[in-house]
């Protein structure tokens, strides 16, 4: 509450791990559901990134909800696909068919990472793995080579998810200390209503 939006994008706490020959630097930067409201608010393009933590929460519904509030508030939005996010291959694309999201909607890895750096606001909504930039920057990460989404090349990105515990893989993610993501710590379905909410309160 009382927030600017320049303390919202730039508030953070420093945190700096070492895993053995892994060493992570940056800030972990924890936002409200009301700070991450001004965020998209502002946004003119937003992608969702959904994984496996979705599935979970079973918050398709409501991230569908969100993706059309922000449609009617101007943004363009679309839904970055990776082609093993959760638990089989086209999981993420059952679920986001299951709530309606409209298939011209959904975009393949190869094609968002061809934009991304153009993208507002990148959304990840319980995927781990498949957004760690250690996979491109860290030759000795277990994921160096994996291909990713490059969410961390968005101008902002907003990390949906229950706690700093790593993914499948077992690795800590340093896209969650990257100077332009934010964490929105909690269950995605009530994270994602907390944010809906926000918007039909404004």
């Amino acid at each position: 509450m009382n927030r600017s939006i320049t303390n919202v994008l730039f508030g953070g706490f420093g945190a700096t791990i070492t895993k053995g020959d892994l060493e992570i630097e940056g800030e972990v930067k924890p936002v409200s559901p009301e700070d991450t409201y001004f965020i998209l608010e502002a946004a003119s393009s937003v992608v969702f990134v959904p994984g496996y933590g979705m599935a979970v929460a079973q918050a398709q519904h409501t991230l569908r909800e969100l993706g059309d509030i922000l449609e009617e508030n101007g943004s363009e939005i679309r839904y970055a696909i990776h082609p093993v996010a959760g638990r089989m291959p086209g999981h993420m694309n059952v679920l986001l068919a299951e709530a309606n999201v409209p298939y011209d909607k959904l975009v393949e890895m190869d094609d968002i990472n061809r934009t991304i750096a153009s993208v507002d606001v990148c959304v990840v909504i319980g995927a781990n793995d498949v957004v760690n930039p250690a996979a491109r920057e860290n030759k000795n990460s277990p994921i160096y080579g994996m291909p990713v989404i490059n969410v961390d090349q968005a101008k902002t990105v907003i990390v949906l998810k229950r706690s700093m515990a790593p993914g499948f893989a077992g690795i800590d993610n340093n896209l969650f200390y990257k100077e332009n993501t934010r964490m929105l710590f909690g269950d995605a379905k009530s994270s994602v209503e907390a944010i809906v909410s926000e918007f039909k309160k404004s």
